[in-house]
């Protein structure tokens, strides 16, 4: 495993809260995406359009935070608990089929494991503890295990 991220939800304000966190925390960012970057945008609300799709900010340590805007228009709410994910770098297509499987038991699967428009091969699920977690795997990582 590279490594556990936290991964931030907030409701239309994922902006305001990772400049927030960078003026507190430092670091700078290294991802910085809008609904709008993405294909298929222009049929979205456009209020949501300048929102956040994925934002990372790097930290001088090597922690990186991630966040994104929830989209009401996806029906998507955020109640304190819901707000996060854990999101595992995963060194492999086997270490994720590997970690998914076996968080996922008795759990549930959001998003089953899939290729993804970033490159990568991604899940999420909410465990029988009820901790929410992103899998991915980015394909170009450099890893001996493939």
């Amino acid at each position: 495993m590279h490594a556990a991220n936290p991964y931030l939800h907030f409701m239309g304000n994922t902006e305001e809260a990772m400049r927030f966190y960078k003026s507190v925390l430092g670091g700078e960012f290294t991802i910085f995406q809008r609904f709008s970057d993405v294909p298929g945008s222009e049929r979205m609300p456009a209020h949501e359009q300048d929102m956040i799709i994925h934002i990372s900010l790097t930290l001088e340590n090597g922690v990186v935070i991630m966040a994104t805007d929830a989209l009401e228009s996806m029906g998507q709410q955020l109640t304190m608990g819901n707000n996060f994910h854990i999101c595992i770098q995963a060194e492999s297509v086997a270490e994720t089929d590997r970690l998914f499987e076996g968080l996922s038991k008795g759990g549930v699967v959001e998003m089953p494991l899939n290729e993804t428009m970033w490159g990568a091969y991604f899940g999420m699920l909410k465990d029988k503890f009820g901790i929410q977690w992103m899998i991915n795997h980015t394909h170009n990582q450099i890893n001996k295990t493939e």
